[in-house]
C-alpha cells in the first residue's frame, strides 16, 4: 500500500487539481452559486490561498485536502469583485448566495473550511490525518478551538468530524434553502485545541 505523506500548502503546479478535488467534495452545494463546474472550478483554482490548507498526497498526487480560515484569510478569497469579473455583471445574484457560506470565526477560533478526499483514497484515514493537520495548526498559532460548520445532507462527514473530537454546539434550521441549495440545516461543531506540544490520540 502506498505510504501518505501530509504537508501544509498546496503544492506548487496542483491549483487546478486542488480545484477540481474540492468541486468534486462541494460542487453541490456550492453548485448554485457558482456552476456551470467548468467555469467553477476555474474560479476556485485561481482563487485559492494555498498555504491555507494542508494537503495529502500518495505517490506524489494529491489525495485530499482540508482548507482552513485564519488570521482573515480563507481558502478560497473570491471576492465579490472577483465573482463579478468570472461571471459578468449579470452575475450579481451570485453574491448573496456566496454570502450564506461566510464565517467570521472568534478571535480564539481557527475554522476549518471541509475536507475533499480522492474517491480512489477514501477508506485510508486521509480524512482523519488532514483534521489532526489542521488542529496541529491551530495550535501553532495559538488558537483553543476549532470551528467547522456541516449540512444536514452530509451524514458521513458529521460522523468523522464526531469521531475525531468534534461537539455540536448549534443548529441552524435553513428549511427555505433546500430547494435552492439542497439543505434544510447548518450545524456548528468545536474541538478543543489541545496546547503546543501535547500529544494528539
Amino acid at each position: 500500500m502506498a505510504v501518505v505523506t501530509l504537508r501544509r500548502g498546496v503544492p506548487s503546479g496542483t491549483e487546478w487539481q486542488a480545484a477540481r478535488l474540492y468541486w468534486a467534495a462541494f460542487g453541490r452545494k456550492l453548485g448554485p452559486a457558482l456552476n456551470p463546474p467548468e467555469v467553477a472550478v476555474r474560479f476556485l483554482a485561481e482563487q485559492l490561498n494555498a498555504d491555507r490548507a494542508v494537503c495529502a498526497l500518495r505517490e506524489g498526487q494529491l489525495v485530499g485536502l482540508a482548507g482552513y480560515q485564519l488570521d482573515g484569510r480563507a481558502f478560497i478569497s473570491g471576492s465579490g469583485r472577483a465573482v463579478l469579473r468570472y461571471y459578468g455583471l449579470r452575475g450579481w445574484w451570485r453574491l448573496p448566495l456566496l454570502a450564506l457560506f461566510t464565517r467570521r470565526p472568534a478571535p480564539e477560533q481557527l475554522v476549518m473550511d471541509g475536507i475533499a478526499v480522492e474517491e480512489s483514497a477514501r477508506g485510508l484515514g486521509i480524512g482523519s490525518l488532514l483534521i489532526e493537520e489542521v488542529v496541529a495548526v491551530a495550535a501553532e498559532h495559538d488558537r483553543e478551538q476549532v470551528r467547522l460548520d456541516v449540512i444536514d445532507t452530509n451524514p458521513r462527514a458529521r460522523a468523522l468530524y464526531e469521531r475525531r473530537g468534534f461537539t455540536a454546539v448549534r443548529t441552524q434550521r435553513t428549511p427555505y434553502l433546500r430547494g435552492l441549495l439542497g439543505f434544510s440545516a447548518v450545524t456548528t461543531m468545536h474541538r478543543p485545541v489541545p496546547p503546543r506540544g501535547a500529544r494528539t490520540p
